[in-house]
């Protein structure tokens, strides 16, 4: 690759470094907090926000600069490329119509070296069950939710080492999964039962279960799940009144797939 090829690269990549700068924790910034979330220099940092505002991405007053909601149309093409939403949307409506709690799709975003995470692509929720607001393009550790045991769960045997080799997972609820080698047991259990439970390891109060969704040649390509609170169904609940409600939906969005495709 040219040098001028090389840096054109690299210039993309610090581009979406600055746009990934904003979150919900950060919506507004300064010139100096962007700088310093991406390592860029104040100088760098100023060219892509002002190129950035000029192509309708950022918004500025002069002092502090958001993103606009031309960052959607990024996703969006995405999405619609994807074809996904728009077939589960219907299936999920009448899955929660049925079992009355949340239910979503997923897919999975990363690779084995730096990390997987579930990006929800559909949702369709019922009473807020977490502290954190889900939307679509909400992102979770995959380790710690059943969609993305699900999804890991499906992934080669090789990927899946080096991914669990270099997991460090932590401690985010007393009943969370410790450790690895936890996990890779965990995950051998969801390749065989097919679904996967996740009990209040990714938050307190939050039970969910999850199964895969695949696509025309078999390939698991998302996850769907349903979402509760601990106190309205226990774990063997949800497989005995959830779980084959949730595995007609899944097949149900296969069938729709394959037909689009």
């Amino acid at each position: 690759m040219s040098e001028e090829r090389r840096e054109q690269v690299r210039s993309l990549a610090r581009g979406l470094a600055v746009i990934r700068s904003f979150d919900a924790d950060h919506p507004q910034q300064t010139l100096a907090d962007v700088a310093r979330s991406t390592g860029l220099t104040r100088a760098a940092a100023r060219r892509f926000l002002l190129t950035l505002a000029d192509e309708g991405y950022v918004r500025t007053d002069g002092r502090l600069f958001a993103l606009t909601p031309r960052v959607l149309e990024l996703g969006w093409s995405y999405l619609s490329a994807m074809g996904l939403p728009e077939v589960a949307a219907p299936h999920l409506e009448r899955l929660v119509a049925t079992v009355r709690d949340s239910a979503s799709v997923s897919v999975l975003d990363g690779d084995p070296a730096t990390g997987y995470d579930v990006v929800y692509v559909a949702r369709v929720p019922t009473a807020r069950i977490m502290t954190v607001t889900i939307t679509i393009g909400t992102r979770f550790p995959a380790w710690a939710t059943s969609m993305g045991r699900v999804l890991l769960a499906a992934l080669p045997d090789s990927t899946l080492d080096t991914y669990l080799d270099g997991l460090r997972p932590e401690t985010l609820t007393e009943h969370t999964v410790a450790g690895a080698d936890a996990l890779r047991a965990e995950l051998e259990r969801v390749r065989a039962d097919r679904h996967c439970v996740v009990d209040q390891e990714l938050e307190a109060g939050l039970r969910s279960i999850a199964v895969p969704v695949h696509d025309s040649s078999g390939r698991v390509t998302a996850a769907a799940n349903v979402s509760t609170h601990a106190s309205r169904r226990d774990a063997a609940a949800l497989r005995a009144e959830v779980l084959p409600e949730l595995r007609a939906c899944a097949a149900a969005i296969e069938l729709d797939l394959r037909a689009s495709g």
